[in-house]
Parts: structure tokens; C-alpha cells; sequence
């Protein structure tokens, strides 16, 4: 079993800006934290993770796609990051 790659330190503002992308999605769709982990199949602690902006956790693009399925947008959108 191969272990993951690291987080690149060049994408880390990237993975924050990810996690701040889909916190605003979830609010403006009207979740809480534990109403979007649902629909997605994953705990409300690692969607908290996600979400975080001190904490860069990895996800898989599979999970990104359901995420933005959930909250009923194009997942490029949460992809859309600041200069």
C-alpha cells in the first residue's frame, strides 16, 4: 500500500481557500456542518476538518463532486479561488 502525498506548501492557501469555499456553499444553502456530512457520507468532524481554515485536510476529487452535488452547484465553483 503506497502512503499519500503531502500537502504541498505551495497549495496550502489553496486548501483553505477550498474549505472557506464550501463553508460559504453549506451556509447560503441553508446546512449546518451535520446536514451536509449526511448527504455526503462522511462524519460531521472530518466535514468540520475540511471546512477549517487552520487545519488542511486532503480530500478526494469523488468527495468534492458530491459535495457540490449536495449543495446543488458546478464543482468548479468551489474550485474558484482569490488571487
Amino acid at each position: 500500500m503506497s502512503k499519500s502525498k503531502p500537502i504541498s506548501y505551495d497549495n496550502i492557501d489553496k486548501y483553505t481557500e477550498l474549505g472557506l469555499n464550501i463553508s460559504f456553499y453549506r451556509k447560503k444553502k441553508g446546512y449546518t456542518q451535520e446536514e451536509l456530512a449526511e448527504k455526503v457520507g462522511i462524519s460531521r468532524s472530518h466535514l468540520s476538518a475540511i471546512e477549517a481554515p487552520n487545519i488542511i485536510k486532503a480530500f478526494s476529487i469523488e468527495l468534492l463532486f458530491d459535495i457540490a452535488k449536495a449543495l446543488d452547484i458546478e464543482a468548479y465553483k468551489l474550485l474558484l479561488f482569490r488571487d
